[in-house]
């Protein structure tokens, strides 16, 4: 699916078409995106002309669009499915996400397919099996340890996608039915209830209280970004960010946050993004400050930490510190952190139930809070919410170009305009003019290089400018202007048509690992 396995993929969520431009926008080679139906987050489904938008815009820059339709299918849903598979394919996507093998069974398009998370990708023999079968990528289990995927990795040759940062669930990858059993609502069916976030009371076997009215099963977040490096060389080839309910603002910062990580660690080993074009970021990048509940390695390098979060399911933030003096209606902080007016805190009470207000107004070392409740000296602090951070995301949080450059050569009946952009894609465009001799040629020669050179809004920002005359000839802005433009649309035509495209596998008959199959079987 690949095509080039010294290409290596940052993939983002994107809840709708403003995630995914964020997404991309800030350095993501390829995104995910929830199809109108038969998603596994039913509340992030996109329509059809979305997902079309969503496209046009990630083709532009090589990055790729991949759709999830995982969940399970009645029988009757089949044919809807299948029709819905089919426009998706005319659209252009790159790959599509499904959970239930009942699919396979159907006359698809040439599309890759992707085995998603839910299908419980956990073992050597699960993998081959979907590898045989026809996937052309695997998502692998968020429960494996780094020497499980490079076994995986040694037994196989499919991609290999793994999750590095996100939201964690409690149960095993595609083997939780929890919020099924407890109200009818089906995770596989895209309707999960979450209960690994409500809060549950523990008591042993004789009946004694051992914790009360606390989230016994709700989980920190992931970050694997420590261990980018082993992923890789274990044979991970996408890293991927969870998040389909997030906002724009999170996908900006999380996907902010991994790309020079990732990059660095590319370079070294003398590998590429899979996608084109340089980011340029209006804000530094932290994971504490968009949502969170504190992080966790999971089990990437085992089970030592602690991975829990049973005091809240909600964002804590990043830490400020703690309240060092106290005010009839203010409060001093300790450390150097600096909180600003709109800023929203958060604390634990004396119960650890989690509480919070928001900054009014802050003068001369004083904060001054919406409500006083609960605050105490030596109460330590958190900002759940940067009213700064989140306005500069807001605003275009990141912008992304890919370098090109132009010739401006002459013909018999004129000139034309040559570009070549990053990835060796070539355009010319011609123009019949009058070849007049410039009478200032310093000023006629940085005239046509700064005209040439202002590719403003478009995705191209140009790295050169020559100016391969035999003379030096004038022309008005106007020519130049055009050429410009003209060179830009055929450019953007022969990136099109010379866009590497994902090569689908045919889906065929292999036998099951399993010599049973059970409700946890994948139909």
């Amino acid at each position: 699916m690949n095509g080039n396995i010294n290409t290596i993929e940052l993939l983002a969520p994107a809840r709708d078409f403003d995630c995914a431009e964020a997404a991309i926008l800030c350095g993501a080679d390829a995104v995910y995106i929830g199809a109108p139906q038969f998603s596994a987050r039913a509340a992030a489904g996109n329509s059809l002309d979305d997902i079309r938008r969503v496209v046009e815009l990630a083709h532009t820059y090589y990055v790729r669009v991949y759709v999830a339709l995982n969940t399970i299918l009645t029988d009757d849903e089949l044919a809807e499915a299948k029709d819905l598979i089919d426009q998706l394919y005319e659209i252009g996507i790159d790959g599509l996400i499904i959970q239930d093998m009942g699919l396979l069974g159907l006359d698809l398009p040439p599309i890759p397919l992707i085995a998603s998370t839910q299908t419980n990708n956990a073992s050597v023999e699960k993998v081959k099996f979907l590898e045989e079968v026809g996937f052309s990528r695997v998502i692998l289990a968020r429960e494996l340890t780094v020497d499980q995927i490079a076994a995986v990795r040694k037994e196989t040759s499919v991609e290999l996608e793994s999750f590095v940062h996100g939201a964690l669930c409690v149960g095993a990858s595609g083997q939780c039915y929890m919020s099924f059993a407890l109200g009818g609502r089906s995770g596989n069916r895209g309707a999960c209830a979450q209960p690994c976030r409500r809060r549950y009371t523990l008591k042993d076997a004789s009946d004694n209280l051992i914790t009360k009215d606390r989230y016994l099963l709700s989980l920190k977040d992931l970050n694997l970004s420590a261990h980018l490096e082993d992923l890789l060389e274990a044979g991970i080839t996408s890293f991927k960010i969870e998040g389909r309910l997030k906002d724009a603002a999170y996908v900006a910062n999380i996907v902010g946050f991994y790309r020079p990580q990732l990059d660095a660690i590319l370079e070294q080993k003398g590998l590429k993004k899979s996608s084109s074009g340089q980011v340029s970021l209006s804000f530094t990048p932290n994971p504490q400050k968009t949502f969170n509940r504190g992080f966790t390695k999971y089990g990437v390098t085992g089970r030592a930490e602690k991975m829990g979060s049973p005091d809240t399911p909600k964002s804590t933030g990043e830490p400020v510190g703690a309240i060092a003096g106290i005010g009839t209606d203010w409060f001093g902080l300790s450390g150097n952190i600096e909180l600003h007016n709109g800023d929203g805190i958060c604390f634990f009470d004396d119960a650890q139930n989690l509480c919070g207000t928001v900054i009014n107004r802050v003068d001369s070392g004083r904060i001054y809070p919406q409500k006083m409740d609960g605050l105490k000296v030596e109460l330590e602090l958190y900002r759940n919410y940067d009213h700064a951070f989140a306005k500069q995301l807001k605003t275009p949080a990141g912008s992304r170009k890919i370098a090109v450059g132009i010739t401006l050569q002459e013909t018999e009946t004129g000139v034309s305009v040559k570009a070549v952009d990053e990835d060796s894609n070539e355009a010319v465009f011609e123009m019949a003019v009058e070849k007049q001799l410039a009478q200032k040629p310093e000023q006629a020669t940085a005239t046509a290089q700064k005209q040439l050179s202002k590719l403003g809004n478009t995705p191209f920002t140009c790295s050169d400018v020559q100016i391969e005359t035999s003379q030096v000839y004038f022309f008005a802005a106007s020519t130049l202007n055009a050429l410009r433009r003209g060179v830009v649309e055929e450019l953007l035509k022969a990136r099109e048509v010379n866009r590497p495209r994902l090569a689908a596998n045919t889906p065929k008959p292999a036998p099951y690992p399993e010599k049973t199959l059970t409700f946890e079987g994948n139909v």
